[in-house]
């Protein structure tokens, strides 16, 4: 399993990529391996303010729907089009194609409390 260690992680698995005062965020290779085949993905808050550990949207897989937590402070600045026609880019890639939101940070010292590659592959168990 794939814990890429340039990534912040949060106990409900998702990841956090950084770039200047934008984030990537997605779910986990372990989190995707959870939920099994998904099916869809519904994200619509491009343009919202989210607060830290808020919902931000959901991920449909064949047996369950699981909602997605925002792991940091901000304004969602788009959503991965591609994923409306192609869900299961996050089962294949859930580190590069299947990447579900971009955010402007909002308060970036939130990052301090995110989990490194490490720690969230102890927790998980992996």
């Amino acid at each position: 399993m794939n814990f890429p260690s340039d990534l912040k992680y949060t106990k409900e698995h998702e990841w956090v990529r950084v770039e200047g005062d934008v984030a990537t965020i997605g779910i986990t290779e372990f989190a995707q391996s959870e939920l099994g085949d998904i099916v869809f993905i519904d994200i619509n808050t491009v343009g919202d303010s989210i607060g830290q550990d808020e919902i931000f949207g959901a991920v449909e897989a064949v047996k369950t729907v699981s909602d997605l937590f925002m792991p940091i402070s901000g304004e969602v600045l788009e959503k991965n089009d591609d994923l409306d026609s192609s869900p299961e880019s996050v089962n294949s890639d859930p580190y590069g194609a299947g990447w579900m939101i971009k955010v402007k940070m909002s308060n970036p010292s939130e990052m301090d409390g995110l989990l490194s590659a490490e720690t969230y592959r102890e927790m998980v168990g992996h």
